[in-house]
């Protein structure tokens, strides 16, 4: 059983890597694809032909989502996402449980499309992932507010993106800092409220030290 029980109108830091620590994507229409996943699977809301929007995406750098349908899967919710990112081997993401059984939902749909769509893509068997997905309660708004800036920070794991992190593609942070890409579907006004504006966001971000994050945290990914 796991060791966290869910419940509704109670904030979730939840993540999960790839088996043997193995990397989750190969290439930029993974992330895509994952990325619609994270999304639109937020309500009982099925899309088909995920193909064609991965294609919609990397031509227009936007999915193809009509305003009526993303105000049915926010009307319809039962999961609000609040931040995330995807790095090369595992994934953190903020969500926010509205209804009873919304993130075990939420997540099943999420890795098992994600996993049936890698293996058959990649002629692959068995595992994607390393076990179910990781799951820790949020207790209190300090380690909301540290949670956000944590998995916004991730990037500088890798080379590439140390101190840019904000420029990200896979991450939610320049939704944060700049124009939010996906409406609705990110709740980032749960975190952004709480700061005068977006620049004082971004200096908590860049500001705020490993050692005091980690002491808020309960990190093993």
């Amino acid at each position: 059983m796991r060791k966290v029980q869910f419940a509704p109108e109670e904030h979730y830091h939840i993540f999960n890597r790839g088996n043997n620590k193995q990397p989750i994507f190969q290439n930029n229409k993974d992330r895509i694809r994952f990325l619609f996943l994270l999304l639109h699977n937020q309500a009982p809301v099925h899309f088909i032909n995920l193909s064609r929007q991965v294609s919609y995406f990397v031509k227009h750098r936007v999915f193809n989502i009509s305003d009526a349908e993303v105000n049915k899967i926010a009307t319809k919710r039962y999961v609000e996402l609040e931040n995330f990112v995807l790095m090369p081997n595992h994934f953190h993401m903020t969500v926010f449980e509205k209804e009873e059984g919304g993130i075990s939902r939420y997540m099943q749909r999420i890795l098992n499309g994600y996993t049936k769509y890698f293996n058959t893509k990649y002629q692959k068997v068995g595992h994607l992932f390393q076990g179910p997905f990781k799951a820790v309660h949020v207790e209190d708004n300090r380690q909301l507010l540290y949670l956000s800036a944590y998995i916004h920070r991730n990037p500088r794991e890798l080379q590439d993106w140390n101190n840019k992190e904000i420029s990200f593609p896979w991450s939610s942070y320049q939704d944060y800092a700049e124009k939010n890409r996906w409406g609705n579907l990110l709740k980032s006004e749960v975190i952004l409220s709480q700061f005068s504006d977006k620049t004082e966001y971004k200096n908590f971000v860049e500001t705020s030290g490993a050692k005091e994050m980690n002491k808020e945290l309960e990190i093993d990914c």
